[in-house]
């Protein structure tokens, strides 16, 4: 592993933070070291049954460390074990959180005087993104009275569930061959007079997929329906609009119009699990949040998060990393957090033209890359033959310490639909590329992937 430097760091801010409660009287917290020693050795035991996800090798899921200073604040934070519910429980966390969702909500044009019909906006930090999204969907649902939610196929599955616990019906639509919300598809859907809410996608999980906002958004004024963005993974390429393809480019342009958006920050902004974030273009729409707590709000007249969320108990340690970050690495075009975005674009778009390159491999046939993710077969005569040889060259990759994903997508997207049945799925390759180091750790990437895939073809 790297060498950490938040340790020393780390040791200086306690010491800051103490000082300011050296006034206290002295309180006696009796520990056995001995036996906290012996825990923390069986758990790092115990951590070791891990992939690497910190190393560039590890290519799979979309799991990008933590940034030392993120780690450093979350555990200072946790010296004090904040509860950002209310001011009582975190008043320091509390404000910090509201200036990083400030942050968060500038990157898509919002700010507290020009969004909304009484000006501002309504957002804030959550335990993930199905959080997140619940509470978006849940606003959507007060606003429009039951009616349908739809979205892609290659949405997160989360939406649906979500629909369930909330009782509103959803339904899912067909995507095109580059994993994007059919228009087709969906106008279809618009026309049946009963779509509420449409869940647009940016950025999906299993390819990276931009859904074309900017058009689903044209439809908006002729059906009246509510827009929700979900961009848990995508949301931060709106700071790297000269690095996205056009029709990619012109989605994240247009994601201030959304009604609702959700980004998740413990994903490429850089946090601990689990800091999602949602925020609604409309301030206006906390009356369905408002509730009573008559042993909660009363230390402060100034609003209390929890009074505009639906979760109580959340980790303002959370917050305060995030604060911490965004102050390092403030989220602008430009900046170095661009720049890290931007390199994670550049590997992806690289290892997806030396795919193109090689005759074993077959990317998907309708284009590249959108973000940071790049899905592959490996040829085969059948689907099947070509599923298990994907599983075979990621069983290779992991004995060479190149950690990669499977995905199933439609056969008929690498362009092999003359093999196989419409609809048939196949076992592909998936690499998420969300490291800014993934650019510099290609050629190592590709030597391994290369030989494992010669060692399967040759067997």
């Amino acid at each position: 592993m790297a060498s950490d430097p938040a340790n020393g760091m780390l040791q200086r801010a306690r010491e800051v933070l103490e000082a300011q409660f050296a006034h206290l009287p002295e309180f006696q917290n009796p520990l056995d070291e001995e036996a906290m020693e012996r825990v923390l050795q069986l758990a790092a035991h115990r951590l070791g049954d891990n992939f690497p996800y910190f190393h560039p090798l590890y290519a799979g899921q979309m799991l990008k460390p933590p940034h030392p200073v993120a780690r450093a604040a979350y555990a200072l934070a946790m010296r004090i074990n904040p509860n950002n519910h209310a001011l009582d429980g975190g008043r320091a966390s509390s404000a910090m959180e509201v200036e990083a969702v400030e942050a968060i909500a500038a990157m898509f044009g919002w700010d507290r005087k020009s969004n909304g019909a009484n000006g501002g906006y309504l957002g804030h930090l959550t335990s993930g993104g199905t959080m997140a999204n619940l509470e978006a969907l849940w606003i959507a649902g007060q606003v429009s009275q039951g009616k349908r939610v739809v979205g892609s196929e290659q949405a997160h599955y989360t939406h649906g569930r979500i629909s369930g616990v909330l009782r509103l019906p959803y339904a899912s639509i067909a995507a095109d061959s580059r994993g994007r919300l059919s228009m087709e598809a969906l106008e279809t859907e618009l026309r049946k007079g009963d779509v509420g809410t449409v869940v647009a996608t940016l950025g999906t999980t299993a390819m990276g997929a931009v859904d074309p906002l900017d058009q689903i958004l044209s439809l908006r004024a002729r059906y009246g329906f509510r827009v929700h963005v979900d961009a848990a993974y995508g949301g931060y390429f709106t700071l790297i609009p000269e690095e996205l393809d056009e029709p990619a480019r012109r989605a994240f342009a247009a994601i201030g119009e959304a009604d609702s958006i959700v980004i998740d920050p413990h994903k490429h902004g850089l946090q601990p699990y689990g800091c999602g974030c949602v925020l609604f273009r409309d301030p206006a729409l906390g009356r369905f949040y408002k509730h009573n707590s008559p042993y909660t709000y009363f230390t402060s007249k100034d609003l209390h998060l929890g009074e505009i969320s639906l979760e109580c108990s959340r980790a303002g340690a959370a917050a305060v990393a995030l604060w911490a970050t965004q102050q390092l690495l403030p989220v602008a075009p430009g900046g170095e957090f661009a720049r890290g975005l931007a390199s994670s674009r550049r590997a992806a778009r690289e290892l997806d033209r030396r795919l193109r390159d090689d005759p074993r491999f077959a990317p998907l046939a309708a284009g590249g890359p959108e973000l940071d993710i790049v899905v592959w077969q490996v040829k085969a005569e059948a689907p099947a033959e070509a599923s298990a040889r994907a599983q075979a060259v990621f069983g290779r990759c992991a004995e060479k310490d190149l950690h990669l994903a499977l995905v199933q997508l439609p056969h008929a997207w690498f362009g092999r639909s003359a093999e196989a049945e419409s609809g048939d799925l196949v076992t592909s390759l998936r690499s998420v590329l969300m490291k800014p180091e993934h650019e510099t750790w290609l050629d190592p990437i590709w030597e391994r992937l290369s030989a494992s895939a010669g060692e399967v073809l040759k067997a």
